[in-house]
């Protein structure tokens, strides 16, 4: 199931699969099946989505394999006079950091020199992935993947949202992939999330009032971005739905609706992930473990890369 599309995308993705079932005879499942195929979109890598209904995660072939070999620079520290990193790879690394972060052997600052920061002004940045984190404290992000200066391309706001078209955001994704060249994109949740909590409670507050619930400033506007995002998790939930549980199934939701939102806003970064030439991945943070659990690409990925572009052309 679809967890969440903007109202545009439902509808087209609807539309376009009622109608190839309709001409084709076809289940639903063969859709999804030829979905790649139909859409134009490059076939999916080793490191796709792989799992069951309560998620997608990154395959046991693939990040969970075992751990990259030690990183070697030219200069002591990630610059750009190294070579590009994979989407595979990055990820790869990017657990073996959160496996070292839970376990308390971080290596980041073992061999730290000052020289590293002279090598990184003097060479520029080359880093491994851009991460769209939350600004809570209590996620710092380059620290729960033990990585170092020069690594990650950290953006940060209050729930990992773009739920409001956010171009600083979605900018600084596409400087990251177009003129740093990175090859993978994070959408990070975490659990406890403030900002979820806070949209959920302002959602349900809203279905028992009647009256005007226009928001009355940046931060009520923030968190009715996100309505969408806790109405979905509420549905999916059912009759096991309450404020807590929503709030929490909802990071998860709004880490594919992250997803989405990018791929739909960027045309850019939508036609190199069409080409496999970049990755988009959702993830969530334990913020009482420390431990990520790496939820995949989205596991509609073919239908919103090609009924975004259908959209973007209808308008």
């Amino acid at each position: 199931m679809v967890r969440f599309l903007p109202p545009q995308l439902a509808r087209l993705v609807t539309l376009g699969l009622q109608a190839r079932i309709h001409q084709d005879g076809l289940a639903p499942a063969a859709v999804d099946a030829g979905a790649s195929r139909a859409l134009g979109v490059a076939p999916a890598d080793p490191f796709a989505v792989a799992g069951g209904p309560t998620g997608y995660r990154v395959s046991s072939r693939s990040a969970t394999a075992g751990q990259m070999p030690p990183k070697k620079y030219q200069y002591g520290v990630r610059t750009a006079e190294d070579e590009r990193v994979p989407a595979g790879e990055a990820l790869q690394r990017l657990v073996d950091g959160n496996k070292r972060f839970v376990s308390g052997t971080a290596e980041t600052f073992k061999d730290w020199s000052p020289k590293n920061l002279e090598a990184l002004a003097a060479y520029g940045q080359n880093p491994m992935a851009s991460i769209i984190g939350c600004a809570d404290s209590r996620a710092p992000v380059e620290l729960l993947f033990d990585a170092q200066p020069g690594d990650l391309f950290v953006c940060r706001n209050a729930g990992n949202t773009l739920s409001n078209a956010e171009g600083s955001l979605v900018g600084s994704l596409e400087f990251s992939v177009n003129a740093l060249g990175v090859k993978l994109v994070v959408f990070l949740g975490h659990t406890q999330c403030g900002a979820i909590k806070g949209a959920t409670a302002k959602y349900l507050d809203s279905l028992q009032r009647q009256g005007d619930d226009s928001p009355q400033n940046i931060l009520d506007s923030l968190l009715t971005g996100l309505s969408p995002v806790v109405a979905q998790a509420e549905l999916d939930l059912g009759d096991k739905a309450t404020p807590e549980t929503i709030a929490s199934e909802a990071v998860e939701v709004n880490v594919f609706a992250g997803i989405e939102k990018l791929l739909l806003y960027s045309e850019s970064i939508r036609e190199k992930v069409k080409r496999g030439e970049v990755q988009v991945h959702g993830a969530v943070f334990d913020i009482a473990t420390g431990e990520v659990k790496f939820l995949g690409q989205h596991p509609r990925l073919p239908l919103i890369l090609g009924f975004a572009t259908a959209y973007k052309g209808k308008n």
